[in-house]
């Protein structure tokens, strides 16, 4: 196969282990800045150069595209489709992950149980929207955020009231959610690829945090997920319509609370914390999607004269 992974840094770990392990596996790798693919849309065709030239003849697209690009990623990443390339991860369902309020939106939609969470945007109305969430404390996030970026904890009513104004005098959209103590500021990563768990870890927040990613601290070990985790994380993937997915998930009193599915989930803590090799686990993945799929667009008839 031919393989195209967009992605900014060729050297990442995520980037650099796939590119490792489609390799290792005898197909050609190569990785594509997404702001450097450049397109023409028409209506007899779709084409994509990259400086200077044309790309062609890719048969999986990997996306690994940053929350700073998500709308140019997305647009490259749909005119691959569009060009009949293979992903394991399409463009909407990257758009839909994206936005923590609209996935959570459809993860609640779906019977899936979540941290209470609510959204409001006129100032007058603050006081009610807490009181729909309930007693402090308060997790305040960025609606966009990644990696723990934008995520704040509010112990006091009145600290979430203060942050929230904050918030909208900056014109940021953010979400209010439970605070799940009882989860001791662990959480659990489950690396989903096709209809399993292909690996998962728990991760610890450091002392004095709440927040378990590994980027502000976090500490990852192995963990056996139980049959019920196991199904939530591949019922939020799907849901989302993801192949490739980290769905995170915090034990609760009232069992797994599906917290965030991540559509470009990292691989240097999953494969360090498991010893497993998911990389080519990933690249196995295309290859039987590939070799199974239809074409994604039919040739166009062409109308018929007279």
């Amino acid at each position: 196969m031919k393989i195209a992974i967009l992605s900014r840094n060729s050297s990442l770990y995520s980037t650099s282990r796939l590119v490792e392990a489609g390799r290792s596996r005898g197909h050609r790798v190569r990785v594509l800045d997404p702001l450097r693919c450049y397109m023409r849309i028409a209506q007899n065709g779709f084409a994509m150069h990259y400086k200077g030239r044309a790309l062609s003849g890719f048969d999986a697209v990997i996306p690994r595209i940053g929350s700073s690009i998500t709308f140019y990623g997305t647009a490259v990443l749909r005119q691959f489709e569009m060009m009949g390339v293979y992903t394991p991860n399409c463009s909407d369902a990257v758009l839909r992950a994206r936005d923590k309020l609209r996935s959570l939106q459809l993860l609640a939609r779906e019977g899936m149980d979540l941290p209470r969470t609510v959204f409001g945007d006129y100032p007058d109305d603050t006081a009610d929207l807490l009181q729909m969430l309930g007693d402090p404390p308060h997790v305040i996030k960025l609606n966009e955020g990644t990696q723990g970026q934008g995520v704040l904890l509010a112990e006091k009513r009145a600290s979430s009231q203060g942050m929230i104004e904050a918030f909208r005098g900056l014109y940021a959209n953010f979400v209010v959610q439970e605070f799940i103590g009882e989860a001791g500021g662990g959480d659990l990563r489950c690396f989903v690829i096709g209809n399993r768990v292909a690996a998962a870890m728990h991760r610890q927040a450091p002392d004095g945090d709440f927040r378990a990613n590994l980027h502000r601290g976090g500490v990852a070990s192995a963990v056996q997920l139980s049959e019920l985790e196991t199904e939530v994380a591949l019922r939020a993937a799907a849901t989302m319509g993801l192949g490739i997915a980290g769905v995170d998930l915090l034990r609760s009193r009232r069992g797994p609370l599906v917290l965030e599915v991540n559509a470009s989930p990292g691989l240097e803590g999953i494969e360090k914390a498991s010893g497993k090799d998911i990389a080519g686990e990933i690249v196995a993945y295309l290859e039987a999607a590939a070799a199974l799929r239809k074409p994604l667009v039919a040739p166009r008839k062409k109308r018929s004269q007279g």
